[in-house]
C-alpha cells in the first residue's frame, strides 16, 4: 500500500499486491466507495498469480478529501499519474459504475502499451443523464434528489442506497447481507462530502461517447439486467455499439452491485476474458 501525490498536491491512496512482473489488473471503484469494494476480486486474482492494484479516487476513501478536481478529466489524469508511477504495461483496467466511466476516459487517452484490455461492470457510459442525443437517460431530477439527500443526511442516504437498489435487496426473496450494507456505509463515510457531491455531476452528466469510440483494445461490458442504479438499456446496450472491439455479457436478475453479491459468477467471467 502507498500513496502518490498529483500535480495539484492531492494524495491518492493505492494498494499494489502480487508479483511485480505479473500482468497487472487495475480496479476502479464506484461512487461513493473506495478500493475496498474490490476486496473479493483483489484476493481472487492475486491467488491466480496476477498483480492487483486498486486506488481510492480523489475525495474517496483514504485519498485527500479535495474540494477541487472532482470530475472525469482529473480522475483520469490521476489514474495516468498512478500508472506512470508504477510503470504499468499491458494492464487490464476494470471499472464498476463511476469507475467504468473513469476506465473509459483513461483507456481512451492512455499511453501506448499501458493497456491490454478494459472491462466495464454496471458502468455509467455512454451517459446517465437524459439528453437530446440520449433521450432514454434519467432526468436531472433524479440526480438533484441524490444531491439533496447527501446534503440533508449523508449518513442515512448511505444506509438507504445499499439497503435497497444498489444490491437489489429491495427485491422480494433477495438474500440480504447486512455485512455488505455496513461495508458500503463504512466506505462511503470515509470519503469527503464535497467530493461526493461533485462526483454526482461527474458520473451523471459526463458524456463518454467519444471515449468509447476511441478505445482500441478489447472491451468486455458486463451488466446486470436488474440494475436499478444504472439501467442497462441506456448504458451497456448503447455502449457496446460504440466500442470497436467489444463483448456484451448480461446477467438476468442481477443487481448493480453484482460483483459483490455474485462474485463467483463475475470473477469467473473476468478471468476468462483476461486469459482469452
Amino acid at each position: 500500500m502507498g500513496t502518490i501525490t498529483t500535480k495539484d498536491g492531492t494524495e491518492i491512496f493505492f494498494k499494489d499486491w502480487g508479483p511485480k512482473d505479473a500482468q497487472p489488473i487495475v480496479f476502479h471503484h464506484g461512487w461513493p466507495l473506495s478500493a475496498d469494494d474490490w476486496d473479493n476480486q483483489m484476493m481472487f486474482f492475486l491467488l491466480q498469480g496476477f498483480r492487483v492494484i486498486a486506488h481510492d479516487r480523489r475525495g474517496h476513501g483514504r485519498s485527500t478529501q479535495t474540494d477541487t478536481g472532482n470530475e472525469m478529466d482529473t480522475y483520469a489524469a490521476d489514474v495516468a499519474a498512478l500508472t506512470d508511477h508504477l510503470d504499468l504495461k499491458g494492464a487490464v483496467h476494470v471499472g464498476h459504475s463511476t469507475g467504468g466511466g473513469e476506465v473509459a476516459r483513461y483507456v481512451a487517452r492512455a499511453k501506448p502499451g499501458r493497456v491490454a484490455k478494459a472491462v466495464l461492470i454496471g458502468a455509467v457510459p455512454p451517459i446517465m443523464l437524459k439528453t437530446a442525443a440520449y433521450p432514454g437517460g434519467l432526468p436531472m431530477e433524479v440526480f438533484d434528489g441524490f444531491r439533496a439527500a447527501l446534503i440533508a443526511n449523508r449518513a442515512q442516504f448511505f444506509r438507504d442506497v445499499p439497503s435497497g437498489p444498489f444490491f437489489g435487496f429491495n427485491r422480494p426473496g433477495s438474500n440480504v447481507s447486512q455485512g455488505l450494507i455496513d461495508n458500503w456505509w463504512r466506505q462511503g463515510m470515509m470519503g469527503g462530502a464535497k467530493a461526493h457531491y461533485d462526483c454526482i455531476k461527474a458520473f451523471s452528466e459526463t458524456d463518454f461517447t467519444e471515449d468509447l469510440r476511441a478505445i482500441s483494445v478489447p472491451v468486455l461490458i458486463m451488466h446486470g439486467e436488474d440494475d436499478q442504479i444504472v439501467p442497462i438499456a441506456n448504458s451497456a446496450e448503447l455502449a457496446i455499439r460504440l466500442v470497436k472491439d467489444g463483448t456484451l455479457k448480461t446477467y438476468p436478475g442481477l443487481p448493480h452491485g453484482m460483483a459483490s453479491t455474485h462474485p463467483d459468477i463475475i470473477n469467473a467471467d473476468l478471468l476468462a476474458f483476461i486469459r482469452s
